[in-house]
C-alpha cells in the first residue's frame, strides 16, 4: 500500500514567479516536476506515475496497429545528410562531436533512422505494409523554452512510421493512426479537435494535427461553429466578401500622389480617405533556399498579414527574415513604407535567382488600388494587378481572421488558441527516395515505398489535461492517467480507530483493483484536503467522525461534490465511477 507519509511529494503553497500557465504552476506546486535548466525538467514520483500511465495507454493502442522499436537517441551526421536535413534543421538540432571528431546529433525525430532500417531490410512488396513505432526521448534546442512542459528542450514522444507500396496503402495507414489517436486522446480524458495542418520541416502532403483548446496554447486554430471546418492558422483558408474598388482618377492609369511621412498603411488610408482594403501592402523578405538567401516579396491587401508558414512552404524556404535597408535599396531602390509592385521585375519561376513576387489571391480581380511608388513620400493611385505589374506566383499566403467566412459553408469563423498533442503526416517518398530505399513490386520491378510519420507528445497530454481541468485549488486528472485513482484521507491520525479504519478502506479499494494512496500523515485535516485537491487525484475518501457509524465521505474532485457512503459499499460505488474497462 502506498502511504503518503513514506513518499516524496514536495507540494508548494505558491508557484515560482516565472511559472506562467496553469499547467506549469500546478505541476510545480503538486511536486510532479522540478526544473534542472532552461527547458529541462526532472519528473518526480507523481509526475512519473502519470507519464507512465499515459505511455501505457499509447502503447496498448499502438500495439493494435504497429510494432514497437527502440532507436538510438544519438545519430551520426551521415544519416541526416542522406535525407538533406543536416543543414535544413539549423540551430534547432543539438550537435556534438565524438572523441575522433566525427559529427553527431541528438535525435529530434527519427524519420532517417527508420528509413535506414527499411532500406537495409525491406526487399519485397510482400513485406509491406509496415508500421513501426517507438516511445523515446527527443531533443530540440528550443530558442525560448517557456510554459513548463509545453516548450522544452528534452521531451518524450511516441513516433511511428509507415511504409506502404502505394498511395492507397498510405491512406489506410494514415486512417489507422487517425483512429488510434482518437482512442488514445479519448481514453486520456481530453476534449480535442482534429485540424488540417502544415507539414513544416517533415515535408509531405496531407497533414493533420490533434489540438486541445486552451489559452496556454501557442497555436491558433481556425474553426467553423457548425463543425464543417477546422485548420491550424498556418494552413487555414476562408471566404472573403467582394470588396468595392475605388473609382479611377484622371486617365485611370497609375498616378503619383504625394504622401509626406505616411509610410504606414493606417496613415496612408487616413490621409487619402480610403479603406486599408483598397491598399496594396508590400512585405519584403530574404528566404533561405538551397543554402542561399534569395529575395521574396509578397503583395497583399492592406488589412491582411502574411502567413509565413504558407509562404515558406510555397517557395521552399527553410528560413525567412525581413529585408534590411540595404536590401530594400538593392531590389526596390526605395525605403520601407513606400514599397510597391509597379516597375519591379518579377522572377519567371521558383528556380530563378531574381526576386520572387507573390500575389495573394485576395488581390486577384481588384483594380484602382493604392500602393507604394518606390519613392520616398509617394504612393500611386489607379494600380490594377495584371495590368500595371506582374508576379511570379498567385497563392493564398495570408492569415485568416476571425469572422471571415468558412470555406465550406460561409459561416463566420472563430480563431482560438490551442496546444498540439499529436500530428500525423503523409510524407510521401521524400525520405525513401533521398535515402535510396526500394522494394520489388509484384512484377519484379524496383519501386520506392511511400511513407507516413505520426507523433504524439506524451507530456503534452498531461499538460493539456491540466489546462482543461483546473481551478484555484489545483487540478484533477482522469482516473486513467492520474498518479492514483483514489486518496484515502485519515482526518485524525492520533485516533487509532480512524487509522485502522482508513487502512481497511484503502485495503478494500486496493483489493477491488483501484490504484490507492493512503494519506496517513500527521497533519491537520485541512492541510490534507488542500494537498489532495492540489495534486490531481480524481477521488478522495475521507475517513472521519462518521466512521464510527460505518460511513465515509466520498469527494469527487472535478465537481467539488461529496456524499456519505456506507463503508462496505465504497468499492462497488467506485467501480461505478471508474469502470474496470477504463483502468490502466
Amino acid at each position: 500500500m502506498h502511504r503518503w507519509s513514506k513518499l516524496f511529494v514536495p507540494t508548494l503553497r505558491e508557484a515560482p514567479a516565472d511559472a506562467e500557465v496553469a499547467s506549469h504552476k500546478f505541476l510545480l506546486r503538486a511536486g510532479y516536476i522540478r526544473q534542472l535548466g532552461a527547458g529541462i525538467y526532472s519528473y518526480l514520483f507523481l509526475g512519473n506515475r502519470s507519464v507512465n500511465k499515459i505511455v501505457g495507454i499509447v502503447r496498448e493502442e499502438m500495439d493494435k496497429i504497429g510494432q514497437e522499436f527502440f532507436l538510438p537517441a544519438i545519430h551520426p551526421r551521415e544519416i541526416w545528410e542522406a535525407s538533406g536535413r543536416w543543414t535544413t534543421m539549423g540551430d534547432n538540432m543539438f550537435r556534438l562531436k565524438d572523441r575522433k571528431g566525427a559529427d553527431l546529433a541528438l535525435g529530434m525525430t527519427h524519420e532517417e533512422v527508420m528509413t535506414d532500417i527499411a532500406r537495409k531490410e525491406l526487399r519485397s512488396y510482400k513485406q509491406l505494409p509496415q508500421i513501426w513505432y517507438q516511445i523515446q526521448t527527443k531533443f530540440r534546442d528550443e530558442p525560448r523554452p517557456k510554459a513548463g512542459l509545453l516548450r522544452v528542450r528534452q521531451f518524450l514522444m511516441k513516433d511511428s512510421y509507415s511504409f506502404d507500396i502505394d498511395a492507397a496503402g498510405l491512406d489506410k495507414s494514415f486512417d489507422l493512426h487517425d483512429a488510434v489517436y482518437r482512442r488514445i486522446f479519448s481514453r486520456c480524458g481530453l476534449q480535442f479537435v482534429a485540424v488540417e495542418a502544415d507539414s513544416g520541416a517533415m515535408g509531405g502532403s496531407q497533414s493533420q494535427e490533434f489540438m486541445v483548446y486552451t489559452d496556454a496554447g501557442e497555436d491558433l486554430i481556425v474553426s467553423c461553429p457548425t463543425g464543417d471546418y477546422a485548420a491550424n492558422l498556418e494552413k487555414a483558408t476562408s471566404q472573403l466578401p467582394v470588396e468595392e474598388d475605388l473609382p479611377p482618377s484622371g486617365d485611370g492609369l497609375p498616378e503619383l500622389v504625394h504622401t509626406p511621412g505616411k509610410g504606414a498603411i493606417a496613415d496612408v488610408a487616413e490621409y487619402l480617405q480610403i479603406s486599408p482594403k483598397q491598399d496594396i501592402k508590400c512585405v519584403a523578405y530574404m528566404a533561405l533556399r538551397a543554402g542561399k538567401w534569395l529575395p521574396v516579396t509578397v503583395f497583399l491587401r492592406g488589412d491582411h498579414s502574411v502567413n509565413e508558414a504558407k509562404l515558406s512552404a510555397l517557395v521552399g524556404a527553410v528560413d525567412l527574415r525581413s529585408m534590411v535597408a540595404e536590401e530594400l535599396e538593392q531590389w526596390f531602390h526605395a525605403p520601407a513604407g513606400f514599397l510597391g509592385p509597379v516597375g519591379i521585375a518579377a522572377a519567371k519561376d521558383l528556380e530563378s535567382a531574381e526576386m520572387l513576387v507573390i500575389l495573394d489571391t485576395a488581390l486577384v480581380g481588384r483594380k484602382n488600388m493604392i500602393c507604394g511608388a518606390n519613392k520616398l513620400d509617394y504612393h500611386l493611385r489607379n494600380v490594377t494587378p495584371g495590368r500595371d505589374f506582374q508576379w511570379t506566383l498567385v497563392a493564398d499566403v495570408r492569415n485568416v481572421a476571425e469572422g471571415e467566412g468558412c470555406p465550406v459553408c460561409g459561416t463566420p469563423l472563430k480563431v482560438a488558441k490551442a496546444v498540439e498533442i499529436g500530428h500525423i503526416f503523409k510524407l510521401g517518398k521524400k525520405y525513401t527516395t533521398a535515402m535510396g530505399a526500394s522494394v520489388l513490386d509484384e512484377a519484379g520491378k524496383e519501386v520506392t515505398p511511400i511513407m507516413g510519420s505520426y507523433g504524439i507528445g506524451i507530456e503534452r497530454i498531461l499538460t493539456a489535461t491540466i489546462e482543461q481541468n483546473n481551478d484555484k485549488n489545483g487540478f484533477w486528472l482522469p482516473a486513467a492517467i492520474a498518479p492514483f485513482e483514489v486518496v484515502v484521507t485519515i482526518t485524525n491520525t492520533t485516533d487509532p480507530k480512524l487509522v485502522s479504519t482508513g487502512e481497511a478502506v484503502a485495503a478494500q479499494l486496493e483489493a477491488a483493483g483501484f490504484d490507492v494512496i493512503l494519506d496517513d500523515r500527521d497533519e491537520r485535516a485541512g492541510v490534507k484536503f488542500k494537498d489532495a485537491d492540489l495534486i490531481g487525484i480524481p477521488y478522495r475518501v475521507n475517513v472521519g467522525k462518521r466512521a464510527a457509524e460505518g460511513k465515509v465521505e466520498l469527494v469527487i474532485r472535478s465537481t467539488s461534490t461529496s456524499q456519505d457512503v456506507e463503508m462496505d459499499q465504497i468499492a462497488s460505488l467506485m467501480t461505478g465511477l471508474i469502470p474496470e474497462s477504463s483502468r490502466p
